[in-house]
This record gives C-alpha cells, structure tokens and sequence, in this order.
C-alpha cells in the first residue's frame, strides 16, 4: 500500500469531466471507448473580469517589490538556489510544457494552470530540496526550460499576471495533460486519485482536431512479460508468471481504472506509471492481450486525460477561443481571480 500511495502521488506531481459520458460496450480486450461526439461540451461559464483574491497566495510567500510572491526555486540541473518571483519563474515553466510556437491563447491558458499549480504546490506541500519553495525536478514539479523562452511566452505570461483558477475560495489541482483521445477523464478515473473527487473535475470532450500530431493521437506498445511482472508487482500486484491480461474496471471516459495481470487486480494508473508513461501513453485502451509471450497495447491519447487537454487548447485557440474560455472548459465550477495586480 505504501508503494500504491507514492506511485499515486508521483503521478500527480508529474504531471503533474461531467457525468454521462457515453461510450460503447466491449469484451475483455476490447474496452468500452469514448463516443466525445454524443458528450455534451461543458457548460458555458461566466465570463466577468476576474475579481482580486489575494487570500490565495501561501502565507509564507512574501511579496517583492513590485507586489509579486518571491519563490526560492532549486535547480537541479545547475544545483543552485534562486530566488525569482513567481512571475519570473513561468516562463520557464512555460517553455517547458508548451511549444512556444504555440497560439498566443494556449500558451495562456497553460500560463494560467502554470501559475495555480506553484501556489498549490506551496500551499499544500514541502519541495524534497531542502530550503526550496518548489524544484525544477520534474518528479515534484513543472518541466522547466529557461533556454527556450521567447517573446511570445513573455507575452503570455504578462497578459496572464497575477491570473490563477479559484474554486470556491481555493486553489484547485491544476492538472492537464497531451492529448485526452476524446474525453478527459475525473481524478478518480485518471490519476487514481485516492481523496474524493474534486468537485471541479469533469468528463468533457477533449476539443483535439487533427493537427495533433498521430503519435498522441494513438498508439501502440509491446512489452515483454518480465516487464509487465516487474511492473505489476511496483504497482503493488506480485505474479509469478504471466498468464493473461485484460481490463478490470473502466471509469466513465472509458478509461482502464484497473487492470487483471495473472487474475491480479492492479491499479492501471499506477501500472502506466511504472511500466513507462511514455510507453504507454494512457490508459484509454483500444486492446490489450498477449502475444508470442509478449503484451500489445493499443491505446488513444496522450497523460492521465484529467483537466486540459494541450492538443485540444491548441484547436481551441485556432478556433478562437480565449484563454479563459479554454480553461473553463476543461474545470467545472471554478472562476478565475487575480492573486495580484
């Protein structure tokens, strides 16, 4: 349990939903998959100027000069300190999230989760550098690329400053993820997410087009059988010999909640995670069976699939969406707020 509960957190650092979702029926390797074309798209939220809530900001962040919080930010690559404000350290975080060729609303839509995400972080938990608000290393954190910066990053981030999501007088887990394979996914479905289900989290379409590159769009694996074994048994289910894989339950996206490996029940998320994530790029699986001794994985999208899809944030944008409307999209009952001006 213990290996269970660390597996569970390190997916929701690294990252770091409406009911109904309809999907069609399937066999055991053949699991019920999305139909985002009979979902509901989310419900249009308000759209007023943000209010201030300065409330959100950590107690333990002070203020520099100009009113912003100051974070003490651990490099791992350079193995430094710094201390940069917290407008300072998104750009990095930016570039190393998004494409910085990316619509100018994409970009601040990612800027906006960004940004919640650093607070929460503070907020909520202890970096494992000693000293530090918050690291660069991504088993806790947002990638981070100070080399890829440019102005139109900048530019995101100034036109978002001080912006962050609230719900209902608390920063949210700002989750987001590549590409949803037609609709996001609740906490519970996607990061096995063992608290109860925020209230912000929703089952919606995932707004992908087909500009997202193929390779997030589906995919395909294959693994050996020492790899699945050693896998499952990381993820808390320990199996002499393979003997069948199939899914067990599926949550309301379609997506693989658990899965039986030798009629072992093991948390699927926690098995992406520990047999590689960019292997297996989600849990929305297609197929899965064994092969000549071997599993073969068929599977859409790209992450977890819980809060903002990117690839769909890049459609939306194209579309003409704003970054508002893109992040409003993707979580349910939330507003946002400025934490400073």
């Amino acid at each position: 349990m213990k290996m269970r509960n660390m597996l569970a957190a390190l997916m929701i650092m690294a990252l770091m939903l409406m009911s109904g979702c309809a999907r069609r029926s399937g066999g055991a390797d053949q699991p019920a998959l999305p139909e985002p074309e009979n979902t509901p798209q989310a419900t249009a939220q308000p759209s007023a100027e943000p209010g201030m809530a300065a409330e959100l900001v950590p107690e333990r962040l002070a203020a520099g000069a100009d009113g912003v919080p100051m974070l003490k930010v651990y490099d791992v690559d350079r193995e430094t300190m710094e201390e940069l404000s917290v407008e300072d350290y998104l750009p990095a975080v930016l570039a190393g999230e998004m494409a910085g060729d990316w619509p100018l609303e994409a970009l601040k839509a990612q800027a906006i989760l960004a940004r919640t995400f650093v607070l929460q972080f503070v907020s909520q938990k202890e970096s494992m550098y000693d000293g530090a608000d918050i690291s660069t290393d991504i088993r806790e954190a947002q990638a981070y690329n100070p080399d890829a910066v440019n102005d139109r990053i900048r530019r995101a981030v100034q036109e978002t400053r001080g912006l962050v999501l609230n719900a209902g007088g608390e920063l949210p887990y700002a989750w987001f993820h590549a590409h949803s394979g037609g609709l996001t996914a609740r906490a519970k479905e996607g990061l096995d997410y063992e608290k109860a289900e925020p209230g912000y989290t929703q089952c919606v379409r995932g707004m992908e087009d087909d500009e997202a590159p193929p390779e997030a769009a589906n995919w395909e694996a294959v693994f050996t059988a020492e790899e699945v074994l050693a896998a499952a048994k990381d993820a808390g289910a320990s199996a002499g010999e393979l003997t069948g894989i199939s899914i067990g339950q599926r949550g309301e996206s379609g997506r693989a909640m658990t899965l039986l490996i030798s009629g072992k029940e093991v948390s699927a998320p926690a098995f992406r995670i520990a047999i590689g994530s960019t292997k297996m790029r989600s849990c929305l699986l297609e197929s899965i069976r064994v092969e000549d001794g071997k599993v073969v994985m068929r599977g859409k999208g790209y992450g977890h699939g819980v809060g903002m899809s990117q690839w769909g944030a890049n459609a939306m944008a194209r579309q003409g969406r704003t970054a508002q409307e893109i992040v409003l999209h993707y979580f349910r009952g939330v507003t946002l707020s400025r934490a400073w001006e």
